[in-house]
């Protein structure tokens, strides 16, 4: 299956260089730090063979399990190119070369999900362009329902380039402002597609600026009044809102509609500016009385669960990281195609374990490539991930 990577090659990286692409009329340099680089703890043999994986036995003409409508997952937002440098350990600047490869948190969910033979379908817009074409073109070959998706005629599909450094930091630089994502109106959304959802997913980014704001509000009444389940990972990219007040504001205006959040350690920092991310009276603080699951994703060390009723710790697998772009969605991914076909496990502690065995099978075999939606994992790989160490 085509994946359209591609290497470019910038012969010169500047200020002049950077302001050479006319076509997007703003950008955003960030790092996060504290990223962890070196792998996902591992966890035995013994207790990964008694997992329980939901899921169809019927199948589809190329071996995946035939997805199940009822347990349809729309995945709303953003999705764009990722440049990725070919050689590992360098900044933007000193990358001598880029392979783009695509990307965007809610895509990279639904490709995930369709990835481990689930049903899902992707709301959002692109540019007009043939990086939008591409991007169609890419939901469609990974079987992701695409007819929430929109054109701009007017404005460029977005741009980012990410790298990971020696030192663990990842840097993005963002070409936007204004990228088609952000132009979405509430006029354009497929309200029936979002209607049919079992699990509606969306992250924070398409709360920032108008008109997708409001088309993102309306959606998610929509999949509430409709009995969806809505699914929240803020995603957190600092530098893309006006400052971090707003964008402690704009994450937490939305927080208690969700019945499902996934958050990382860093999220929790910021969100209870600067309170310790493991202590779990700490994360209790934002547990809001109608949220059926909390999770707390720990890199290469697994995650975390909170529900009403029991709380606990996953361990996650060994590899070799190359690139940790992706990570968090494939996990998001995981759990996510595991509910729509089982929402037990939403009261069951035992199965609902086995299901993030699973997503932390997800999110570490999606480090061991480049880019995001490439490296997303198949069911098999992750089922024989979990039977034998993955490194």
């Amino acid at each position: 299956m085509a994946l359209h990577s591609t290497a470019f090659r910038f012969t010169a990286v500047s200020s002049s260089s950077r302001t050479s692409v006319t076509h997007y009329s703003g950008s955003a340099i960030f790092r996060q730090n504290n990223i962890k680089a070196s792998g996902f703890s591992s966890r035995s043999t013994a207790s990964t063979s008694r997992c329980r994986v939901e899921g169809k036995a019927t199948t589809r003409d190329n071996g995946l399990p035939e997805p199940n409508e009822s347990s349809l997952v729309v995945c709303f937002g953003e999705m764009l190119i990722d440049f990725v440098p070919t050689i590992s350990g360098l900044s933007l600047a000193e990358a001598p070369a880029f392979k783009k490869a695509p990307g965007g948190a809610p895509a990279n969910v639904a490709v995930g999900i369709a990835r481990l033979g689930g049903s899902s379908a992707f709301i959002g817009k692109v540019g007009e362009d043939e990086f939008g074409y591409m991007l169609a073109d890419i939901l469609k070959e990974n079987n992701v329902n695409s007819e929430g998706m929109r054109f701009d005629p007017g404005a460029r599909t977005a741009l980012a380039f990410v790298t990971l450094r020696n030192d663990g930091e990842r840097e993005f630089m963002f070409y936007r402002n204004p990228s088609a994502d952000m132009l979405l109106q509430e006029a354009e959304l497929d309200l029936n597609l979002i209607k049919k959802a079992k699990i509606f997913h969306y992250g924070s980014i398409s709360l920032i600026t108008e008109p997708c704001k409001s088309a993102h509000l309306a959606a998610t009444k929509t999949a509430a009044d409709a009995g969806v389940i809505l699914s929240y990972d803020p995603n957190l990219r600092l530098p893309l809102w006006p400052s971090p007040e707003s964008a402690r504001e704009g994450i937490l205006s939305i927080w208690e509609t969700a019945d499902i959040i996934k958050i990382s350690e860093e999220e929790i920092s910021f969100l209870t500016k600067g309170e310790d991310p493991y202590d779990d009276a700490v994360v209790r603080k934002l547990y809001h009385p109608n949220l059926k699951l909390l999770l707390v994703t720990e890199g290469p060390d697994g995650c975390r669960y909170y529900t009403k009723d029991f709380s606990g710790r996953v361990k996650g697998f060994k590899v070799d990281a190359v690139d940790t772009t992706g990570a968090g969605d494939a996990f998001v991914a995981g759990i996510l195609s595991q509910i729509a076909a089982d929402l037990s496990l939403l009261q069951r502690e035992d199965k609902l374990r086995d299901a993030l065995e699973f997503a932390n099978a997800c999110g570490a075999l999606t480090v061991m490539e480049r880019g995001a939606i490439p490296a997303l994992p198949s069911r098999e790989a992750v089922l024989h991930a979990m039977l034998k160490p993955v490194a």
